[in-house]
């Protein structure tokens, strides 16, 4: 059991970061189905620091993880202004927008990755290679029965990731940006009357997005994957955006959904480990998050309410 919380945590927390950064930018009125791209270019620029400063830190020590999150986070907000431009400035249609920055991530993420490998370190390679990051432990917390699976073990990111989800929450529903966001999402021409720029809240929260994203590939990086490579393109920001959905685009719902995920996902991988299943079937209990999601659509989808003015293209003029 204690497994099962450990590694459904260090995959639901990840999933719960990216998600929040889907929930800021939709309740700001911009639909993201870019957290895919997001998250893989921002893990991207993580990496590349990460192999470019390996002579200069322990691999996966605490000070290479900071670092490596607060450069993916940079590099996934980056990325991020083609969204916010594309559907802010030129008022582009947001779904195919996200699709096609998706695409556009993985490819070029893929292309830079092999020229930039025989350049660095002399040969072709389709990944970086990281290493797993460190892993600490809570002294006395850790031993409180079953509850003390949530402080053993844990990855660097995963306290950060609490911090960063609890300044999120605070700043979208207790500060005055929060409610300019979200009553961008619900009445933009209200918003546009008050004398707020809708454009601006809308383009902060597209950065936050990315940000967020960022994070999150960063830490597949380092926990599932142990390096960059397409596998961080395996359909995380898409689950990310189902866990919003099913969570009514409100923050801690989203993060019961996002546990759920990560429960699924690790209790099937240690019920194939107890029950000596083949291997193979290993990658099939992958496949147990996204069946979660279709009965979870089945149950939920009727009762949830998007932001009224989710991807409709604000146009001042029409007030």
């Amino acid at each position: 059991m204690n497994t099962i919380i450990i590694d459904g945590l260090s995959f639901a927390l990840p999933l719960f970061i990216m998600a929040i950064g889907g929930i800021y930018c939709e309740k700001s009125g911009i639909t993201n189905l870019a957290l895919e791209g997001l998250q893989g270019f921002g893990a991207f620029i993580g990496s590349l620091f990460v192999v470019l400063t390996a002579d200069m830190f322990q691999a996966g020590s605490m000070s290479q993880v900071l670092l490596a999150l607060l450069f993916a986070m940079l590099g996934g907000a980056a990325y991020s202004l083609l969204h916010a431009a594309l559907c802010i400035k030129f008022k582009a249609d947001q779904t195919i927008s996200g699709v096609v920055l998706n695409i556009l991530a993985a490819a070029l993420t893929t292309f830079l990755v092999k020229q930039l490998n025989p350049i660095l370190f002399g040969a072709p390679s389709d990944k970086f290679q990281l290493g797993v990051s460190t892993r600490v432990t809570v002294p006395g917390l850790a031993k409180i029965p079953l509850l003390g699976a949530v402080f053993t073990r844990l990855y660097p990111f995963e306290i950060v990731i609490v911090i960063v989800a609890f300044i999120a929450w605070f700043v979208l529903y207790k500060t005055r940006y929060g409610l300019h966001l979200r009553a961008c999402g619900d009445n933009p021409h209200a918003v546009d009357a008050a004398g707020i720029r809708v454009g601006r809240v809308r383009l902060a929260a597209v950065l936050v997005s990315g940000a967020l994203s960022g994070i999150a590939g960063m830490c597949f990086a380092y926990s599932i994957s142990a390096n960059f490579s397409s596998a961080i393109y395996v359909g995380y920001g898409y689950l990310a955006i189902a866990a919003l959905i099913f969570g009514n685009w409100k923050i801690l719902p989203t993060l019961a959904a996002c546990l759920i995920f990560g429960f699924a996902k690790s209790g099937g991988n240690q019920l194939v480990l107890i029950l000596k299943m083949p291997s193979a079937y290993s990658d099939l209990v992958m496949i147990l998050p996204y069946i979660l999601t279709l009965v979870l659509l089945i149950f939920f989808s009727k009762h949830n309410h998007a932001p009224r003015a989710l991807g409709e293209i604000y146009d001042k003029g029409k007030r």
